[in-house]
């Protein structure tokens, strides 16, 4: 019930002392610096900034380990097949998700072992605590591409269906994985924007034009296409399972997937 929530200035007093306890038994996550400014004075709480913060390199004394199993070794367990991302981008609405289940489809139907990191599906998880303004986007995109490098090592062919509306935040996902070796192809599903709109699969153009949702690519938040990404679809021209096909071809003619005799 409401009245559950109310504090007498006894509680007041206790709490700094409760937060204290609480940061040491989670390993002090949040500084003490932090909880105590909070408690003084809340508007001076800056917990976002933070949190940002806590993702950058701080580390100095570490060093990569190697194991003795190498990528070439991994490969050999999935008949050879070679790793690589198929980074979609696109506006909301475009069919990045839809077109990559196909090419998933297809891909397991050729024996070809892949994985789709969706937008939506990420942010139930790994990054569920990143918001839409342009700080949490590139964040957002950040962590996927080096969970993308990642799966490229085990040689996975990784498909990412993210908005990814910013060209210099694509370029650190691509040059992350060239950095470390791995084959990195950008997929612009270049949908127009009424088009999209007019789909607008889960309503969110709508909210986006009746003011609800604020900072929505294309609307109110600007898209950044491709300069010159390795493959170009229209959805509003070309079917799904054609642009699947098409997707399949590039994969073979690169060497990624071996081509059917």
């Amino acid at each position: 019930s409401p009245h559950m929530f109310r504090s007498s200035s006894a509680d007041t007093n206790v709490l700094p002392f409760v937060a204290i306890f609480f940061s040491y038994l989670v390993g002090y996550i949040f500084p003490l610096h932090i909880v105590l400014s909070s408690w003084v004075d809340p508007t001076r709480c800056d917990w976002k900034n933070f949190l940002m913060a806590s993702t950058e390199n701080k580390a100095t004394n570490v060093v990569w380990h190697e194991g003795e199993v190498t990528k070439e070794d991994r490969a050999s367990l999935l008949k050879g097949q070679k790793g690589c991302t198929l980074w979609f981008t696109g506006l909301s609405g475009s069919g990045k998700s839809t077109v990559s289940v196909a090419l998933e489809k297809k891909l397991f139907q050729r024996g070809v072992l892949s994985y789709r990191l969706d937008g939506d599906n990420i942010r139930h998880g790994l990054n569920k605590n990143l918001g839409f303004s342009d700080e949490d986007r590139s964040e957002n995109i950040r962590r996927i591409g080096e969970v993308s490098k990642l799966m490229c090592d085990i040689n996975v062919i990784v498909m990412t269906a993210f908005i990814s509306p910013f060209i210099a935040d694509r370029k650190i996902a691509r040059d992350v994985h060239e950095a470390a070796g791995y084959p990195f192809f950008e997929v612009f599903i270049n949908c127009p924007l009424n088009v999209a709109e007019e789909r607008d699969p889960k309503g969110l153009y709508k909210k986006a034009r009746a003011g609800v949702i604020k900072s929505f690519t294309g609307i109110d938040s600007p898209y950044e296409p491709p300069v010159s990404p390795e493959l170009m679809l229209d959805t509003s021209q070309a079917s799904v399972e054609d642009c699947a096909d098409i997707i399949m071809g590039f994969l073979e003619d690169r060497n990624i997937i071996p081509k059917v005799v």
